[in-house]
C-alpha cells in the first residue's frame, strides 16, 4: 500500500495534464485568411492552374507551325554511268564515263499566315569526270532559287497551322474562364462553410447555455421541492427537458464537427496539412449589416444582365462555339478542289576548266572553254550572279478528288456540332439566369429574416424574464419556464442562422453574378508556361 498510494497521487495530479495534452490546437481564422489558405492549397485549383499551364503550352506548340525549317544535305558521290550509245563519252577500254564529286546544298523554308509557302534553297557542288564530251573537269556548279506556293482554293482562309493556333488560343481561353469559375466557385464554397461552421458553434453555445439553464431549472425545483412547495412531478419535469438538451447539444456538437471539417476539406491540401490537427476558430463573427435593407429589395433584371457578360461559364461555352466554327471553316474548305498558284525562280552558275580528256566529236574541231565560264568556284558564282542561266516558272496546281464523301461529311458533322454548342450556350445562358433569380430571392428572403430574428429573440429575452418572475412569485409552474428557456435558445439560434444565412446569400449572388472575386479584392493571375497561375488578392 505504501508504493500503491505514492502512485495512485502521481497519477492523479498527470490526469489534468494528459487531459490537456490531449486537446488539439486551436487555430484562429478570419474569413479573407480562410479565403487566402484555399486559394493556395486547394487540391481542385492545382488541377485547374495546371491546365492552363498546358493550354499555355499548346498555344506556344500551335505557333511552332511557323517555325521556319532549315535542311542542310552534304554528300561525296563516286560513279559510273552505264550508258547505251555509241557516243557515251566513254574513254578507250572503259564500258562508261566516271564521274566524282562532293556536293552541298541548304534549304529555308518558312509557312506564310496566308496559307502558302516559301523557300530559299542554294546548292554547290565540284566533279571530275573523264566524260569525253564533257567540256569542264573539274566543274563547279552553283544554284540559288526562291519558290512560293500559295493556296487559292483550298486552304486559303483556314489550314491545318491556323486552324491549330486559332483552336490553342479558343482552349486557352476557356482554360482560363475554367480556372475563374472554380476559383469563384471555391471562394463561394469557403465563405458558405466558414458561416456554417460559425453557425454551428454559436448553436452550440446556445445549447450549452441552455442546458445550464435547464440545471438551474432543476435545483431551483428541487429546493422547492425539497421544501414541499413543489411535486415530484413538478421535479421531473426539469429532470427531463435537462436530458433532452443533451441530446440537442450532443447533435449540435456533431454538426459543428461536421462543419469545421468541411471548412477543412477546403482549406487543406493534404491529410497531412496542419489544419486537419487544430481546432479552427472563426474570428469573424455576423452582425446585421447596413445594407439589410438595401439586399431586401435587389435588383433581379440588372443582377442578370451582369451575369450575362461576368459569368465564366458562359464563356466557357461560347469558346466551345468559337471551337465549332473554327472546325466547321476547316471541314468547308476540305470541299474545296485544291488550286495553288506556285512561282519559282531558279538562279544557276556554271566554271570550271577544260577537260584534260575532252575529244572533238568532229576532225577539225577545236574545244576551247568560253572565258565566262573559266574558273573555279567564285567564276561559278560570277555566272550565278550575272544571271547568264536563269530558270523561272508560273503556274497552277490543282488537285480535284472525285466525289470527296468524306469531306462532304465531315462538314455536315462540323456543322451540326456548331449548333449543338449553340444550343449548349442557350441552356448555359438559362441555367444562370435560375441560378442569378434563385440568389436574389434567397437575399430578399435572408435580409428580411434577419431583422424578424433579431427582434424575436429581444423577445423571447423578455418573455423569459417575465416568465421567470412569475415563477419566482409562485404564479406559474416549472413547464412554462421550460417552454420560454426553449423558445429564447431557439431565438438565438434562428438569428444567428438569418445572419450567417445574409452573409452566405450574399456570397451565393455574387458568384451568381459573376462579380465574387472582384468584390473580394481577388486577381485570377495571367501567366506564362513554367510560372505559377492562380488567385492572388
Amino acid at each position: 500500500m505504501r508504493i500503491t498510494r505514492p502512485l495512485v497521487a502521481a497519477i492523479a495530479a498527470l490526469f489534468p495534464c494528459l487531459l490537456l495534452a490531449a486537446d488539439p490546437p486551436t487555430m484562429e481564422l478570419a474569413l479573407d485568411e480562410s479565403i487566402a489558405r484555399a486559394l493556395g492549397k486547394n487540391i481542385d485549383l492545382r488541377v485547374e492552374r495546371e491546365n492552363v499551364v498546358i493550354a499555355d503550352a499548346n498555344v506556344e506548340r500551335a505557333k511552332g507551325a511557323y517555325d521556319p525549317a532549315l535542311r542542310l544535305d552534304a554528300r561525296y558521290r563516286d560513279r559510273t554511268d552505264g550508258i547505251n550509245s555509241i557516243l557515251s563519252g566513254a574513254p578507250a577500254g572503259d564500258v562508261g564515263p566516271s564521274t566524282s564529286g562532293g556536293a552541298l546544298s541548304g534549304g529555308l523554308s518558312q509557312l506564310l499566315s496566308t496559307g502558302g509557302t516559301v523557300s530559299l534553297s542554294t546548292s554547290l557542288s565540284r566533279e571530275t569526270t573523264n566524260n569525253t564530251f564533257s567540256l569542264l573537269s573539274p566543274s563547279y556548279i552553283t544554284s540559288l532559287g526562291l519558290e512560293l506556293r500559295q493556296p487559292l482554293l483550298q486552304n486559303r482562309s483556314v489550314d491545318p497551322a491556323r486552324r491549330g493556333l486559332r483552336v490553342a488560343r479558343i482552349d486557352r481561353e476557356r482554360s482560363a474562364a475554367n480556372l475563374k469559375r472554380t476559383v469563384s466557385e471555391t471562394v463561394a464554397a469557403v465563405e458558405k462553410a466558414y458561416w456554417t461552421l460559425v453557425a454551428a458553434r454559436r448553436e452550440v453555445e446556445a445549447r450549452t447555455s441552455a442546458v445550464a439553464l435547464a440545471g438551474d431549472q432543476r435545483t431551483d425545483v428541487r429546493s422547492r421541492f425539497e421544501a414541499g412547495v413543489l411535486s415530484e412531478a413538478d421535479l421531473a419535469a426539469p429532470t427531463a427537458e435537462l436530458e433532452r438538451r443533451r441530446g440537442d447539444l450532443f447533435a449540435a456538437e456533431e454538426g459543428a464537427t461536421r462543419a469545421e471539417n468541411s471548412l477543412k476539406a477546403l482549406l487543406g491540401g493534404d491529410p497531412s496539412d496542419p489544419v486537419w490537427a487544430s481546432r479552427i476558430v472563426p474570428v469573424d463573427q455576423p452582425t446585421l449589416s447596413n445594407g439589410a435593407a438595401a439586399d431586401a429589395s435587389v435588383d433581379s433584371a440588372a443582377a442578370v444582365a451582369t451575369a450575362a457578360l461576368d459569368r465564366p461559364e458562359i464563356a466557357e461555352a461560347a469558346s466551345r462555339i468559337a471551337r465549332s466554327a473554327v472546325d466547321e471553316e476547316v471541314a468547308r474548305s476540305r470541299v474545296l478542289p485544291q488550286l495553288d498558284l506556285v512561282g519559282a525562280y531558279t538562279g544557276r552558275g556554271l566554271a570550271g576548266s577544260k577537260n584534260p580528256d575532252v575529244a572533238a566529236p568532229f576532225p577539225g574541231l577545236v574545244v576551247n572553254v568560253p572565258p565566262a565560264l573559266d574558273g573555279g568556284l567564285g567564276r561559278s558564282y560570277g555566272t550565278l550572279f550575272d544571271n547568264r542561266f536563269p530558270d523561272a516558272s508560273i503556274g497552277l496546281a490543282l488537285t480535284l478528288p472525285v466525289g470527296n464523301r468524306a469531306a462532304r461529311a465531315d462538314a455536315a458533322i462540323a456543322r451540326s456540332a456548331r449548333v449543338q454548342a449553340e444550343a449548349s450556350l442557350a441552356q448555359v445562358r438559362q441555367r444562370v439566369e435560375v441560378e442569378v433569380l434563385n440568389a436574389v430571392a434567397a437575399l430578399r428572403s435572408a435580409a428580411q429574416r434577419v431583422e424578424a430574428a433579431r427582434a424575436g429573440r429581444e423577445a423571447a429575452e423578455t418573455l423569459l424574464k417575465a416568465e421567470n418572475d412569475r415563477f419566482a412569485a409562485g404564479t406559474t409552474t416549472p413547464f412554462f419556464v421550460l417552454t420560454r428557456q426553449n423558445d429564447l435558445t431557439q431565438a438565438r439560434i434562428t438569428e444567428v442562422a438569418s445572419l450567417t444565412d445574409h452573409k452566405k446569400a450574399r456570397a451565393e449572388l455574387a458568384r451568381a453574378k459573376g462579380t465574387l472575386l472582384e468584390e473580394r479584392n481577388i486577381r485570377v493571375e495571367d501567366h506564362t508556361p513554367g510560372s505559377p497561375a492562380g488567385g492572388s488578392r
